[in-house]
């Protein structure tokens, strides 16, 4: 191998100089932001079909320990643990026999023992308590709710492909606001706001191509209910040129596709540049009404991360000292969104912005 031939397959560095542009100067981006682009993606991806699947939480947090994971989504108590084989299992999270919270409850020998009178539960139907339907798939947890979903059920949920489990690096994120699942959606769908609302992550953004809306303003007749795959046109989704700030005037410039596989899902494909293929998914999980009868909503973000650069063994071979760093830069730039869609719900129920 001649030197050349050696420094053409050597990793390139990454980070690029960006430029010293002011927060005020930068291209204004309101003009290309209408209102009918994001509403059309949302009406394609909400008539997109979910199969009653809602994500319930890091697939970590779900763990065989001493009691269930507690969870409500959308007005319904539901509970997850982990039976003896470590298989991951769900159910009503209110006990039949007096209403006692499971949540509460102890897991023993794999098993739910109602800390109220004892009744013991294993995850298959018992005394009127009926299982629900349960994946993980590997990274986030998800339930089966057919009564709540009120759609025809699908066997797994909707997923996007992903990188290789064994070559990549995975954190999840939580918040949650009041709000519902459309708005943290649309959220998603307004690529437009990254360089402004979040300027210390984004730069140089430029939305290359919006998904063209389909004649009667649904789902594309390409949607698969099956599998998502990544992102490669216009025809997919949103396509976006923009550079992450790492320090100072160093980014990392990539190209994004953010897709909508199901209703309460929006991916975004890393298609070129540092990371490719690695994908950041979220998922918004309705959880019900509050004590004022506002809803919330859970947004659970799933950072998928990978790279063919030598150092990123290392620092999968730390992944449990990454993992809090990935949390809070997402925690950063969510703290700002859930905001966004706070507002955007806030004015579609006083009647002062269509929704």
């Amino acid at each position: 191998m001649t030197r050349d031939d050696a420094r053409r397959r050597r990793p390139r560095i990454p980070l690029r100089l960006g430029r010293p542009v002011r927060w005020q100067d930068q291209p204004l981006t309101w003009r290309e932001a209408k209102p009918s682009i994001i509403t059309a993606a949302l009406k394609q991806a909400t008539a997109r079909p979910s199969g009653n699947w809602y994500v319930l939480g890091a697939s970590r947090s779900i763990a065989q320990g001493k009691r269930p994971y507690g969870r409500t989504i959308g007005g319904v108590e539901v509970i997850a643990w982990r039976d003896r084989s470590g298989r991951l299992r769900a159910g009503p999270g209110v006990c039949p026999h007096l209403g006692a919270p499971l949540r509460d409850a102890r897991l023993v020998c794999g098993a739910v023992v109602c800390h109220w009178h004892g009744l013991r539960l294993d995850g298959e139907p018992y005394a009127g308590w009926e299982p629900f339907p349960a994946y993980d798939d590997g990274v986030l947890a998800w339930v089966r709710l057919d009564t709540l979903g009120g759609e025809p059920p699908l066997e797994r949920p909707v997923l996007p492909v992903r990188p290789d489990p064994a070559r990549s690096l995975d954190a999840v994120f939580e918040a949650e606001g009041v709000c519902e699942p459309e708005d943290v959606i649309a959220n998603r769908f307004d690529p437009w706001h990254g360089a402004w609302l979040h300027p210390y992550s984004f730069v140089d953004l430029t939305v290359r191509e919006v998904p063209p809306a389909s004649p009667d303003g649904g789902a594309p007749a390409s949607a698969s209910p099956a599998s998502a795959s990544p992102a490669s046109g216009p025809d997919d989704g949103f396509v976006v040129d923009v550079s992450f700030k790492v320090v100072g005037r160093a980014v990392v410039p990539v190209r994004a596709v953010f897709t909508a596989p199901e209703p309460r899902t929006v991916v975004m494909h890393i298609t070129e540049g540092e990371g490719r293929t690695s994908v950041v998914e979220t998922h918004a999980t309705p959880l019900g009404e509050d004590a004022r009868g506002n809803p919330r909503t859970a947004v659970v973000e799933a950072v998928i991360a990978t790279s063919e650069r030598p150092g990123f063994t290392a620092a999968r071979s730390v992944a449990p000292l990454m993992r809090p760093l990935i949390r809070q830069v997402a925690g950063r730039v969510w703290r700002d969104d859930l905001a966004y869609a706070e507002r955007r719900w806030e004015l579609r129920a006083s009647g002062r912005f269509p929704g």
